[in-house]
């Protein structure tokens, strides 16, 4: 195993369990402590942990990024869940925004029976990952490629989104307050899903339940801005009374 590719593994299971221990990394990947140690030192460096003695915790961090390839190992089952759940809202003849997270990429998988539909998309691994043959209209919006995030982010991408108008946009975020509203990481990431809300009838937030009650770096809108939630756990009492309160719709 190359050490990016531990190193992201590592950081994979610093997300799912919150801590993670040296010697039991040590054991599981065959190699010294010393090594894990500098993985964890290079993962607090980047904003993802927070070294402890014998280990490390997951950081609080809100403008951390998590790459893409740890992103997709990431709590896969919940994903699938809320792309199942997401999917069944979409009809034949429907047209989709989706954003480049991992939800949006196992959405797209959930719905490869539908047919006549049209895709705008800013993802870069949605596009290669469509079936060899459908009926579907494939808009990709261009743009600055992100390495990092697998997808188009720029003023391009942006400009692309707003010149559209579609049935659902589907999005992510990477916090849901009742009282700061829907936040993400990335201004970039922020002004594309703002440009969203403005380019669909309906605005559906997948979001998985360790998402909720937490803040990130910027804000995307305000939670009455959000037509469906999606996500795969009820959530708490309050969220409940406040999106009944503001008329949205609550799947789970």
């Amino acid at each position: 195993m190359l050490p990016i590719e531990r190193k992201n593994e590592i950081l994979s299971k610093l997300m799912l369990d919150g801590k993670v221990i040296v010697s039991d990394l040590a054991l599981f990947y065959n190699v010294t402590e010393e090594t894990i140690r500098r993985d964890l030192e290079k993962l607090e460096r980047e904003g993802f942990a927070k070294k402890t003695y014998g280990g490390a915790v997951k950081s609080d961090n809100m403008t951390a990024e998590l790459p893409y390839t740890v992103r997709k190992l990431t709590n896969v089952s919940g994903k699938k869940y809320i792309a199942e759940k997401i999917g069944n809202l979409i009809q034949d003849g429907d047209s989709i925004m989706l954003d480049a997270s991992t939800t949006a990429l196992f959405t797209v998988k959930s719905i490869f029976s539908k047919h006549n539909l049209t895709l705008i998309t800013n993802s870069v691994e949605i596009l290669l990952d469509l079936p060899a043959s459908n009926d579907w209209r494939v808009i990709s919006t261009g743009g600055a490629y992100s390495q990092d995030s697998m997808s188009f982010l720029s003023s391009s991408a942006i400009s692309a989104v707003s010149n559209y108008h579609a049935d659902y946009a589907v999005m992510s975020c990477k916090g849901l307050d009742i009282e700061k509203g829907i936040t993400d990481t990335r201004e970039n990431n922020a002004h594309l899903k703002k440009c969203f809300l403005k380019s669909a009838n309906k605005i559906v937030l997948a979001v998985d339940n360790t998402k909720f009650d937490k803040v990130s770096f910027v804000k995307i809108c305000e939670l009455e801005d959000i037509d469906i939630i999606v996500t795969d756990a009820k959530p708490s009492a309050d969220c409940i009374k406040e999106f009944e309160r503001k008329n949205i719709e609550l799947i789970y």
